[in-house]
């Protein structure tokens, strides 16, 4: 068997398995959440790493500045997912030795022009030689608390019944990707959106506080990543297509393939919350109007499939339901 058999997520699976549940009063969430959660003190701390890797999560000839700011935004992401404030950061880069020095300080730009905007101090890390530019930054926050709890956002915590929401647009990062590879230069802006990702951290918060309980980022897909939710939370979702929401520019750019780069492209960073119709009705009211879009609901199947539906009420088919790093 190969590692391309089995995939990202079995691979977590196997590897969860060998290092076994985090059994410790003080650990809140182990392996298989946007974050690990602890207790520290009067304190519960949030954790997360990401490692982008050159030609794999960023395209050869990027803007240094544009990929050092990605790679911080994709961990805080992680933070809001949570519902967490960020605080801290390691980062690692591995570099090949003819790197020029320029590029490596643009990208440091462009990473701490995202960490200073979050209240993020970047604290230590690592340099090592490679073959490829890598970079991998881990970043520690901390959860909101409720009388001596932490209030969090979890994948496990759907019910039946919840209504399914999520913040901005979708699609436009995969567009984006698109534009890229047809020649568009990064100020393109669908490009930008790709290149220039923004962490929903006010959002994440203000769900956990109004009473928020289950939510994920829209990081390998939304089908993909809502299927995360219910596997963990061992039920099923329904979407409607025509609710989920899609920007102008991605229509206009690729108008027959809008809804499939909204459903299985990635790298949006939106939220996806999910609990009763008032909560959700709750954070919007202190959001914003049109901050939230309802685009389904939580249903009970032991098959935990998510299924997206058309105005017909028939089920729309995707070749795959979002990104694997190893398929």
């Amino acid at each position: 068997m190969k590692l391309s058999d089995i995939g990202e997520f079995g691979l977590i699976e196997r590897l969860a398995a060998i290092v076994g549940p985090a059994k410790h009063d003080d650990v809140i969430v182990g392996i298989g959440d946007d974050a690990a959660v602890w207790r520290s003190g009067d304190e519960y701390l949030i954790a997360t790493t990401d490692t982008m890797v050159e030609g794999v999560h960023f395209l050869a000839g990027a803007p240094w500045e544009d990929i050092g700011w990605k790679a911080m935004a994709v961990n805080v992401s992680d933070i809001a997912a949570m519902g967490g404030w960020p605080r801290y950061a390691l980062v690692t880069l591995c570099l090949p030795p003819d790197t020029d020095i320029q590029a490596i300080e643009q990208l440091y730009d462009g990473l701490n022009t995202y960490a200073r905007m979050c209240a993020i101090r970047v604290i230590g890390g690592d340099t090592v030689r490679a073959n490829n530019v890598t970079i991998t930054v881990t970043v520690i926050g901390r959860a909101e608390q409720l009388e001596g709890e932490p209030l969090l956002l979890r994948r496990d915590a759907a019910k039946p019944g919840d209504v399914i929401a999520v913040s901005g647009m979708l699609g436009d990062s995969a567009a984006g990707l698109r534009r890229l590879r047809e020649g568009a230069p990064p100020s393109d802006e669908l490009a930008s959106r790709h290149l220039r990702p923004t962490a929903r951290l006010a959002e994440g918060v203000v769900a956990v506080q109004t009473g928020l309980r289950c939510g994920i980022d829209v990081s390998d897909g939304l089908l993909q990543d809502i299927g995360h939710i219910c596997k963990r939370s061992n039920i099923g979702a329904v979407l409607n297509a025509a609710d989920i929401p899609i920007s102008d520019e991605l229509r206009l750019a690729y108008p027959g393939d809008a809804l499939r780069l909204a459903c299985t492209g990635g790298e949006d960073y939106e939220l996806v919350l999910i609990g009763a119709a008032d909560l959700i009705q709750a954070t919007e009211d202190e959001l914003g109007e049109g901050a939230l879009t309802i685009i389904g609901e939580i249903v009970k199947d032991y098959d935990r499939r998510v299924r997206v539906i058309d105005d017909a009420g028939k089920e729309m088919r995707f070749e795959r339901p979002g990104w694997d790093a190893f398929r």
